[in-house]
C-alpha cells in the first residue's frame, strides 16, 4: 500500500509539472508609449439667451416670447441653419420681495430662455455674440471651441503612441542583450476626447469682443509589453 500511494504522488508530480510549466508567463519587457498631436479648435458653441421680468407670469412669458424670437430671427438672417440652434433651457418662476420676516409675497415673474448655437467655422463668434446681443441677449453662458476631427487626429496620436512605446523597449532589449519579440498586449489609459473650453474677453455691449480660441492638446497614453527572446 505504501508503494502504491509512492507511485501515485509521482505520477500526479510528473502531470502537473507540464501544466504549471504551461502557465508561465514569458519573459518579456513593459514600457509606456505617449504622444500628443496640437491642433486648432475648428468648431464653436456659445450658450446665450434672454432673462425677462415683470408683474405677472403671463406678461414676463410674453415678453420673453417676443425678445427670444428677435433673437432667432437674427440668428436665422446672420446665416445660421436651423439645425445648428435650438432651445436648452425655458423656465419661469417667480420672484419674492426680499427682507420680509415670514413668507415673502410674490412681487412679480422671471421668464428665461436659453439658446445653444454651434458654430462650424471659428471665425464668425465674434460676429454671432454681437449679433446675439444686439438682438436683445442679455445672458451669455460662455463658449465652447471644439475640434471636430478629434477621432482621426487621436489615431494618430495613437500610431505615435506605439512607435514611441517600440522604441522604448528597443532600447531596453538591447541594454539587456536581449532581442525584441512580438507584442503581447496593448493598452490604452482611456479617457474621452477633450474638448477645448474657452471664454470672451470684454463686455457683453462691446462691438466685436475679442477671442482667443487657442489651440487643443490631444493625448494619447498606451501601455505595451513585448516578447523578449535571447539574441542569436
Amino acid at each position: 500500500m505504501k508503494h502504491s500511494f509512492a507511485l501515485l504522488v509521482a505520477t500526479a508530480t510528473l502531470l502537473t509539472a507540464p501544466a504549471l510549466a504551461q502557465t508561465a508567463p514569458p519573459p518579456a519587457v513593459s514600457v509606456t508609449g505617449e504622444a500628443t498631436v496640437s491642433v486648432p479648435p475648428d468648431q464653436a458653441q456659445i450658450d446665450g439667451g434672454v432673462t425677462s421680468d415683470a408683474k405677472t407670469a403671463r406678461e414676463a412669458s410674453d415678453a420673453n416670447n417676443a425678445a427670444m424670437g428677435k433673437v432667432l430671427l437674427a440668428l436665422k438672417g446672420a446665416g445660421i441653419d436651423e439645425k445648428d440652434y435650438q432651445t436648452s433651457r425655458l423656465s419661469l418662476q417667480p420672484q419674492y420681495a426680499p427682507n420680509r420676516s415670514g413668507p415673502s409675497p410674490v412681487v412679480g415673474y422671471r421668464a428665461s430662455n436659453r439658446v445653444t448655437v454651434r458654430l462650424r467655422d471659428v471665425a464668425k463668434v465674434a460676429n454671432i455674440i454681437d449679433v446675439l446681443v444686439g438682438a436683445g441677449a442679455n445672458e451669455l453662458g460662455g463658449i465652447n471651441f471644439m475640434v471636430s476631427q478629434a477621432s482621426k487626429l487621436l489615431d494618430e496620436a495613437r500610431e505615435k503612441a506605439v512607435a514611441d512605446a517600440r522604441r522604448k523597449a528597443e532600447i531596453y532589449a538591447k541594454a539587456a542583450g536581449v532581442t525584441l519579440g512580438e507584442p503581447l498586449s496593448i493598452s490604452e489609459e482611456g479617457g474621452a476626447a477633450p474638448v477645448f473650453r474657452g471664454k470672451m474677453v470684454g463686455g457683453m455691449a462691446a462691438s466685436a469682443a475679442p477671442i482667443a480660441q487657442g489651440e487643443e492638446t490631444l493625448s494619447v497614453t498606451v501601455n505595451v509589453s513585448w516578447a523578449i527572446k535571447p539574441k542569436e
